[in-house]
């Protein structure tokens, strides 16, 4: 891979990763969850999405000499990987969604620090590991290519979960000697180490050391790809007998500066990450021009790639005719990339004229929110009434039994309910009748929550589409797309909105609603917001001023929402963040700067009248590395899963000084499984060995919009039937 051009120069060719399964109409989706409502067969479910990958192979061999055709999964490449060695043999699909979303799916967590999601192998459950080549099983046949892309060995057991330190060393070497095994049959291979980029230890690196001297003598050409950060063991990293290595030179500025530096192996090629896969502003051609001229005085044999997989963005920007034209011009998604690319190729060989970025200008540019920014001081961060003394005049106002019970904010969308949006949106109802049919939902919604006999209701957010781009569409500065659709995880796809100009809130963005509702009822409706810190990890954000600015923005906006609501009679808020682990950086010595702006955001948000009581939820994050942070949160309850875990999260909070009110999520909504009561019983009876009964509530692990009307009545009876018993 690389060479010289005939003139002496050097000539680079591309490299490209990751294009995004999803399909430029997202038929991923569609024929899975077509085969989960057997609609389709397994034939069906396989020839959709091998169509997807010859589309994608297409789109490839347009623009870059060089890319994986085997990146396809049917749900989750960790549960591949799981399977490709031998800890899980589903005999067929409907045993591999077993593992997604039945009674016994696996645990699923983000994915570094993005958006996406991923099933957690743990070796806890798995009595005696016992590896093995796998990778003829049916549910891997987009494996069979000629050129495999496979998650790396230490990626995957250091995201794996229920293993000991001592034992690591012994999985490791075991499940390369696997990799070894399936790595004979390829002439060139993709593995994929993201987890190099994590602040590893001594030991760790000689383990990789020792694991990858193992897979040298394989005769297959393997293209060791790293991404999202730099690489702290460069000088070891260089000399694994790989072919070629990828680096992120996008965020791992330190791995850049160490190749200019120390240079690079002559007989390795360098995959030069220079097109940013994690956001979607165009390419400063001029940059990346330079540092590849840069490169290439150090490392002789040089291609050019993506950053980060491209699965990150939306397929293509061709279809997204209602952009502003000032906008549109600064971006890129998965398909402008590949050409991004080719042009810096071009660029630097010759063949084109070298472009600079391109800018919004003045768009979106406010002047009033950035003085308001620029005036905060220390006290607008930290409320007046401590904790103790809001607890217990919010007990006065709330009367709410012992451990009350609550959801965390929507409920099921049904067809007629995403049917009612569309044709609101196409103009076919008019605002009049629209809110008249909203209210109509929210009615119902209320009846329902007070004949179950909850505590705390909501108005179940019907007229929303999704939890942060329902917001970007009512936020000065944020742009929404059309078909701008991205994996979150397995088949579930959300539109990113893009954060590209100062933000503010011009008009109340969900009072209406949620006032509506409080009229309905004598018990507390929640008011339900989405935190800034959410609203950027799961937008593309602007670079151009400092992130926290950005985030200070956002909850500017929130808190005047907050204070509408409190003017209306609301005394129970949520403000969602979903996201707050999710977009800490990767390497903990990164954590405090990143942390400190975050916890001020939402305390910023939150800082309105002591006496409106304040929720915060998230979910599927690694909470032991974050309590503490999570502590600094100046909220009165906080709701989180601990389903999947089997309560075994509550363990986090033993080590701390936690004082505030929690609602464990005793069921997944993420499974259309119903929870039974003694399976809720279970979680809750564990958790309060840690947690005093007075600040204890029960609730579902997430909202409710996904789930269908009959497993939501029977869940949520169940879960009253479980506050009964317990109470």
């Amino acid at each position: 891979m690389g060479g010289h051009s005939q003139g002496g120069g050097i000539k680079v060719q591309t490299y490209a990763y990751g294009f995004p399964r999803l399909g430029s109409s997202r038929e991923y989706k569609k024929a899975i969850e077509g085969f989960w409502k057997n609609v389709h067969d397994e034939e069906n479910v396989s020839r959709s999405l091998s169509n997807i990958q010859k589309e994608n192979v297409k789109r490839y061999s347009q623009s870059i000499d060089v890319f994986p055709d085997g990146e396809m999964s049917f749900y989750d490449p960790m549960l591949d990987t799981a399977i490709l060695c031998g800890l899980y043999d589903p005999k067929n699909l409907k045993e591999y969604y077993e593992s997604c979303r039945g009674s016994n799916a696996l645990e699923m967590t983000k994915w570094f620090n993005t958006n996406y999601h991923y099933l957690v192998t743990d070796f806890s459950l798995i009595r005696k590991p016992n590896f093995r080549n796998n990778s003829k099983n049916a549910t891997l046949q987009f494996k069979q290519s000629q050129f495999p892309q496979f998650i790396g060995p230490f990626t995957f057991l250091k995201l794996s979960k229920g293993i000991d330190k001592k034992d690591f060393r012994n999985l490791f070497i075991a499940l390369v000697k696997i990799y070894k095994n399936i790595l004979v049959d390829y002439k060139q291979a993709q593995i994929d180490e993201p987890a190099f980029v994590m602040g590893l230890d001594r030991d760790e690196i000689e383990l990789i050391k020792e694991g990858y001297h193992l897979l040298g003598d394989t005769g297959c050409e393997v293209t060791l790809m790293t991404y999202y950060d730099s690489v702290d063991f460069m000088k070891d990293l260089l000399v694994l007998p790989v072919s070629a290595i990828g680096l992120d030179f996008v965020r791992g500025q330190a791995s850049y500066e160490y190749i200019l530096k120390r240079g690079f192996p002559k007989g390795k090629t360098l995959i030069a990450g220079l097109v940013d896969g994690r956001n979607i502003w165009r390419n400063d051609f001029s940059i990346s021009v330079t540092k590849l001229k840069k490169l290439s005085e150090k490392a002789p044999k040089l291609m050019i790639s993506n950053a980060a997989p491209l699965y990150h963005l939306p397929v293509s920007l061709c279809i997204e005719n209602k952009l502003d034209k000032n906008l549109k011009k600064c971006l890129a998604f998965a398909e402008e990339k590949l050409a991004e690319i080719k042009m810096i190729g071009d660029c630097f060989e010759g063949k084109s004229i070298i472009l600079g970025k391109a800018t919004v200008g003045t768009y979106g540019r406010d002047e009033a929110i950035r003085k308001r920014v620029a005036s905060l001081k220390v006290h607008d961060f930290v409320k007046k009434v401590p904790l103790a003394q809001r607890k217990r005049a919010q007990d006065c106002i709330l009367n709410l039994p012992l451990f009350p019970t609550t959801t965390i904010g929507s409920f099921p969308q049904t067809i007629e309910v995403r049917k009612k949006r569309a044709d609101f949106v196409a103009g076919k109802i008019s605002p009049a009748g629209y809110k008249r049919y909203i209210q109509g939902e929210i009615d119902k919604l209320i009846r329902f929550q007070e004949d179950l006999g909850l505590d705390v209701l909501v108005h179940g957010e019907f007229e929303r589409t999704d939890m942060v781009e329902f917001f970007a569409q009512r936020l000065s500065g944020i742009a929404t797309t059309q078909n701008g659709w991205v994996i979150s995880y397995g088949t579930r796809a959300y539109r990113p909105p893009i954060v590209f100009g100062d933000v503010s809130r011009p008009v109340p963005m969900t009072l209406d609603e949620i006032k509506y509702a409080q009229t309905k009822t004598i018990k507390p409706v929640k008011g339900m917001l989405t935190g800034a810190v959410t609203i950027i990890a799961w937008s593309y954000c602007r670079e151009d001023i400092p992130i926290s600015d950005v985030a200070f923005q956002i909850s500017l906006a929130l808190k005047d929402e907050i204070i509408d609501y409190e003017k209306a009679g609301i005394r129970v808020v949520q403000v969602d963040e979903a996201a707050f682990r999710e977009k800490a950086p990767i390497k903990k010595r990164d954590w405090e700067g990143y942390f400190e702006w975050a916890v001020k955001s939402f305390n910023l948000a939150t800082n309105t009248n002591p006496n409106t009581q304040i929720h915060t939820h998230m979910c599927y994050s690694e909470f032991g590395e974050i309590i503490g942070y999570i502590n600094r949160m100046d909220y009165d309850v906080i709701s989180i899963e601990a389903s999947r875990s089997k309560g075994d999260i509550i363990r986090f909070f033993e080590g701390i000084d936690f004082k505030r009110q929690i609602g464990l999520g005793v069921w997944d909504i993420h499974s259309p499984s119903v929870p039974s009561v003694e399976q809720m019983l279970d979680i809750v009876k564990r958790s309060l060995q840690k947690i005093p009964r007075e600040n204890f509530w029960l609730n579902p692990d997430c909202g409710l919009k996904t789930r269908d009307w009959p497993e939501t009545k029977k869940s949520l009876e169940n879960l009253m039937e479980t506050a009964r018993r317990v109470r």
